[in-house]
């Protein structure tokens, strides 16, 4: 029996990963569950699941929910704040941590997660694409174990063999293939992109996902950051790299071998896929997703990507050439550019320009230990709300 903390446990990545768990109950206990501020849905799960520990962000929700809890007999203990974080995803007794928060917010605990020698089941972007040499030098000097999350990366993880060990030179790879579905607006003319409303990019035509991601995949900045992934997940350098369209989202990622053979991983639009996986790897279990029936997929369709339609993924390969600091930069004006769109105070298009902007004033620093990353990350968002200020939102979509 593997023993889990869930970091974002009220996210979609950590309900999904509960829903797996509650499929298979005789091969996983809960320890502990962590949410930002979801007050409600965190002590319907504390219920169920009965954890030793849930963490939330604010000491009010905190002392709510642990009353909420013991007048229900549950016996579970609640902590607050990040410091609470880091402790329960490098407990003694816990084995697994799947890393769910969105966001730098999941870099500490995720990190603290690798350093204890976990199996951390990596499902936060912005911790390997922040502090990539940071977090894989502490999984290797713990012993711990990474397994990706993301479909595409848990895909190539199939792909290669022993999960890529060796390198990608020494494994006969030639290209790692990136699958990007294109999102809601791979077909909408260019001239109506600037009008683009916040609900009609959180509108994924195949995937569920929170809103952030959401319009990440709207930009294709989601791919960008997945390229950055991939370079320290595999060891690949970014010209080894491709990102392909594949609308359908049936093929998730794709290997490709100096001998000419193509190795892909497919799969119906679950992330409990991925989950399950990881959460039993090496061997294989029920997850809940539905099998896929390739009569009825018919075609599967493949297009080159439209850099002028997707900036943001071209702002990404120039930060990962440019070094560590371009790429935390890169990441941090991002979550703020979305951010501001969410809230409606700059336009859809807004966002590759604050990216832009930032990067170009961001200037080059030394990337070596936990506290460069947050320095850096702290200047570039002070960068970037200051480009969101002398903005404007453009009128909604009709």
């Amino acid at each position: 029996m593997r023993r889990l903390t869930i970091l974002g446990s009220t996210g979609s990545i950590g309900v999904s990963t509960l829903d797996v768990v509650a499929r298979n109950p005789d091969d996983f206990e809960v320890l502990a569950l962590t949410a930002r501020s979801r007050l409600d849905f965190l002590h319907e799960q504390c219920l169920r699941f009965r954890p030793r520990y849930a963490v939330i962000a604010g000491e009010t929700d905190g002392a709510d929910l642990q009353g909420r809890l013991r007048a229900a007999g549950c016996p579970t203990e609640v902590l607050c704040g990040i410091q609470a974080l880091e402790q329960v995803a490098a407990l003694p007794e816990i084995d697994t941590v799947m890393a769910a928060i969105v966001g730098i917010a999941g870099l500490r605990p995720t990190l603290a997660a690798a350093r204890a020698g976990k199996r951390v089941l990596l499902a936060n972007k912005e911790a390997l694409v922040t502090a990539g040499g940071v977090l894989m030098a502490a999984v290797r000097d713990s012993g711990a174990e990474l397994l990706p999350i993301d479909s595409e990366h848990n895909a190539i993880f199939q792909c290669l063999p022993q999960g890529g060990s060796g390198g990608m030179v020494a494994s006969g790879v030639r290209r790692i293939l990136l699958t990007a579905s294109g999102g809601p607006f791979r077909a909408t003319p260019l001239a109506r992109l600037a009008a683009v409303t916040p609900e009609q990019a959180v509108a994924h035509p195949n995937w569920s996902m929170g809103r952030k991601i959401s319009v990440d995949s709207a930009t294709m900045m989601n791919k960008g950051l997945e390229v950055i992934e991939a370079h320290w997940l595999f060891g690949a350098a970014p010209g080894m790299i491709e990102v392909v369209v594949h609308p359908q989202s049936v093929v998730h990622s794709l290997v490709e071998y100096e001998d000419g053979s193509v190795l892909a991983q497919l799969g119906n639009p679950d992330m409990r896929t991925p989950i399950a996986h990881a959460l039993a790897y090496p061997r294989r279990m029920p997850s809940g997703a539905a099998f896929l029936e390739l009569a009825s997929v018919g075609q599967l369709q493949f297009e080159a990507v439209d850099n002028g339609r997707f900036p943001c993924l071209r702002l990404a390969y120039e930060a990962l050439r440019s070094g560590p600091a371009s790429v935390i930069a890169l990441n941090a004006a991002n979550e703020v550019a979305v951010e501001a769109f969410l809230d409606r105070r700059i336009g859809y298009l807004d966002i590759a320009s604050v990216i832009e902007s930032v990067l170009g004033r961001s200037p080059g620093a030394t990337v070596s230990v936990l506290e460069d990353v947050e320095r850096c990350d702290t200047q570039a968002r002070r960068l970037a709300w200051d480009e969101v200020a002398v903005r404007r939102p453009a009128g909604a979509m009709s």
